[in-house]
């Protein structure tokens, strides 16, 4: 491994993350297959990973799925110089089927920078605007939908099971308070600026901000984060030929959890990495979101299936 991080910035302007590593398992595969191979990227964003692959390996394919119209844009514009070695498709890897099975499955799981920092997208706690937080825009509902539909009760569960939030309950009651008291918040900060005030004074300083793992919560309910990974889970030996490749780059604990015990479990699968794989201290300088990813792989076994 070179020591400088390949670290790919597209269009979508977001740093794809662990990529030497992808790029090394993707070597290990047989020369016989790498002639023919293809890689379903199946979170393709703004096109980074993908990109890489597509430079490093000539005769490699790419089938890119993303559910985020604005991922797509960016990721037609970053891949159209390879041509008909890319076929994009605008779906949630939960819907999608592939006619074919392929080489490679990849999924980078963590929300983009331009979804976070996109006030308009409504995932930031740092930068106002609307409750929506919606991978897909056009397709279910908003973060204040949720909060108004669900019963305190329920609200307290989705924050403590998605966010290990363990202030839940008196989050859920805020949350709930609030709505029945001015209606509506107005915005992301409006919402995150209760949640901190449901911690004591001296905790709302920390090294994380308070209303993280709430924000996280609410966002894994909204585009049902852990549903979609679960499909993916099931689903994703089938697409792969015997021998092929899955590779997951996970973010937060609950994921990272679903997929050590499916790539452990899973009797189509056989594991490559016994502990996750981090990123290095030069990609973590460059990109200290990075710090938190963790890639692990199984490989297909020899059973067909």
């Amino acid at each position: 491994m070179k020591e400088k991080s390949k670290v790919a910035n597209s269009n979508f302007n977001h740093l794809s993350v662990l990529t030497n590593e992808l790029i090394e398992f993707l070597e290990k595969l047989p020369k016989s297959e790498k002639k023919i191979s293809c890689m379903i990227d199946a979170t393709l964003g703004g096109g980074g990973h993908s990109e890489l692959v597509l430079k490093t390996f000539p005769e490699m394919n790419v089938i890119g799925i993303d559910q985020d119209p604005q991922a797509i844009e960016a990721a037609s514009k970053k891949l159209k110089n390879f041509g008909q070695r890319v076929k994009i498709h605008h779906a949630s890897f939960s819907e999608f089927n592939p006619l074919e099975k392929v080489e490679v499955l990849f999924a980078d799981l963590g929300v983009s920078s331009p979804q976070i920092d996109q006030a308009s997208r409504g995932f930031s706690f740092q930068i106002d605007g609307p409750l929506d937080m919606r991978m897909n825009p056009s397709k279910g509902i908003k973060a204040s939908e949720l909060i108004t539909k669900l019963n305190e009760r329920d609200l307290a569960n989705i924050i403590y099971k998605y966010g290990e939030e363990k202030l839940s309950r008196r989050i859920a009651r805020r949350i709930k308070n609030d709505l029945s008291t001015k209606g509506h918040y107005t915005g992301t900060l409006d919402l995150a600026y209760a949640i901190s005030g449901c911690y004591p004074a001296k905790a709302r300083h920390g090294r994380i901000h308070p209303a993280t793992r709430t924000f996280q919560a609410l966002r894994i309910a909204v585009n049902k984060e852990l549903d979609a990974l679960e499909s993916l889970l099931e689903n994703g030996p089938k697409w792969l030929n015997p021998n092929g490749l899955f590779i997951i780059i996970s973010f937060h604990s609950l994921e990272d959890r679903m997929v050590k015990n499916s790539f452990s479990t899973n009797e189509h699968l056989v594991k490559v990495t016994k502990k996750p794989i981090r990123a290095k201290l030069t990609e973590v300088s460059e990109n200290p979101r990075s710090k938190s990813a963790k890639l692990r792989v199984a490989r297909k076994n020899n059973l067909n299936y």
